[in-house]
């Protein structure tokens, strides 16, 4: 099952693209990130897209697949990219990052799993 919350602690269970779009479309100050996971008993590991606000008006998009060694980042100026992203991602879409350029990140997490 999906889940989506934000920093205000807005959870929604099974969000709809239109839900995911206008929790981006209100992310500002005091909430400034939505996580978008997967919770399922059956799958290993951490199972996540996210996006947060940046001070400067960009959105830090990352995703985990599983384990901290797949843990990738990427930013962008367009709220539309990340309203794609996360609904491609909540949907199982083939190709729903190809719109950026991603980062592995996952030496950041080293000891995390």
């Amino acid at each position: 099952m999906l889940q989506a919350r934000d920093e205000r602690g807005r959870l929604v269970k099974k969000p709809k693209p239109s839900v995911l779009s206008e929790m981006v479309a209100n992310l500002g100050r005091g909430n400034a990130f939505v996580i978008v996971e997967r919770v399922d008993d059956e799958a290993d590991g951490d199972w996540y897209v996210q996006v947060w606000l940046r001070d400067d008006n960009t959105y830090q998009l990352e995703f985990r697949d599983g384990t901290a060694a797949e843990h990738y980042q990427t930013r962008t100026i367009s709220q539309e990219k990340v309203i794609d992203a996360l609904s491609g991602w909540a949907g199982g879409r083939p190709g729903w990052k190809d719109a950026f350029m991603w980062n592995n990140i996952g030496s950041c997490f080293q000891n995390a799993d």
